[in-house]
């Protein structure tokens, strides 16, 4: 018997159990809808420079702070200002004559950089975070407990506002902004599957073999914690990006010229009743994004829940 064959044996209720979620998550039309969704946006960020029929030109410039930064500049073409979409122009243009099609197809690889950057940054900081207080307990379980509850007495969205208007308008800024309000959501879920997970009999039974309490907790815990954390990332990503095209939208995000969905709802809502695909495109951009990634939550949500899935 070779190798493969003897870990499948070993792992066949496992392997059994995985076909069966995946067969599940595969008969879930609007699991399925919303994979597709989030596939196909990713397709257009990864292929933009190749679907985009106009691309911006970048820029190093000097930032108040005194940093050289890069940022895109769009080539302004009053001449076509205010353009209904054709075959020309697909969404039409905005006040400055800019593709709005180009500056959608651009703005998918800033929204998916904002919710990679913001989601994976906060998912590290919770995780360590709420895998301390839960395994470990006592001060440590307090502090970290007291410090998250402080920033769950603060509504979100008012507490990002808070620390962009401070740091100054910038994608960096808001995503830095966004990172110090979502790492809560993740330390207080770890905090609890661990608090649920640390007294099974595969972790007593590690403690008993001498296992450190590190290797107990990143092998042997946190893998067994993740079902809820997956479903709440999933949530999360959809989530973020519409948080950063509100503050985008209120003038708090990116800065004006740049290929951000919500900085171009912001910029077009005073030409929504003669320009109409000046927001109504942005705003589709937005609503499939997040629709993509809450229809694939829901999905993961009833597959991974034992009391939902069967």
């Amino acid at each position: 018997m070779g190798f493969f064959d003897e870990w499948k044996k070993r792992n066949e209720s496992r392997i059994k159990e995985t076909k069966f979620t995946l067969n599940l998550f595969r008969h879930s039309f609007l699991s399925m809808l919303g994979l597709v969704l989030i596939l196909f946006m990713l397709l257009v960020a990864a292929f933009a420079p190749f679907i985009a029929t106009e691309h911006p030109e970048y820029a190093t410039l000097i930032n108040p702070q005194g940093k050289r930064v890069t940022e895109e500049r769009w080539e302004i073409h009053f001449d076509e200002k205010l353009e209904p979409p054709s075959s020309e122009h697909f969404f039409g243009t905005n006040d400055y004559g800019y593709d709005i099609f180009s500056m959608i197809v651009y703005g998918s690889r800033l929204s998916i950089k904002i919710a990679l950057m913001v989601v994976v940054s906060a998912l590290i900081i919770g995780v360590v975070l709420g895998a301390l207080a839960g395994y470990f307990g006592g001060w440590i379980d307090e502090i970290v407990m007291r410090v998250t509850d402080i920033f769950f007495s603060i509504p979100g969205l008012i507490l990002a506002m808070a620390f962009t208007a401070a740091l100054g308008r910038s994608i960096e800024h808001v995503m830095q902004a966004m990172i110090v309000v979502w790492w809560p959501i993740y330390t207080r879920i770890i905090r609890g599957q661990i608090l649920k997970t640390r007294e099974e009999t595969y972790v007593e039974a590690a403690r008993s073999l001498g296992t450190t309490d590190w290797k107990i907790i990143f092998k042997h815990i946190l893998p067994n914690s993740f079902a809820p954390l997956f479903v709440q990332v999933t949530m999360d990503m959809g989530a973020v990006v519409l948080t950063a095209a509100g503050l985008s939208f209120i003038g708090l995000g990116a800065s004006p010229g740049t290929a951000e969905w919500g900085l171009m709802i912001s910029t077009g809502r005073a030409h929504i009743f003669h320009a109409w695909w000046y927001v109504f495109f942005p705003g589709m951009a937005i609503v499939l994004f997040v629709l993509g990634f809450n229809l694939l939550g829901d999905g993961l949500r009833d597959v991974l829940d034992p009391k939902l899935r069967r």
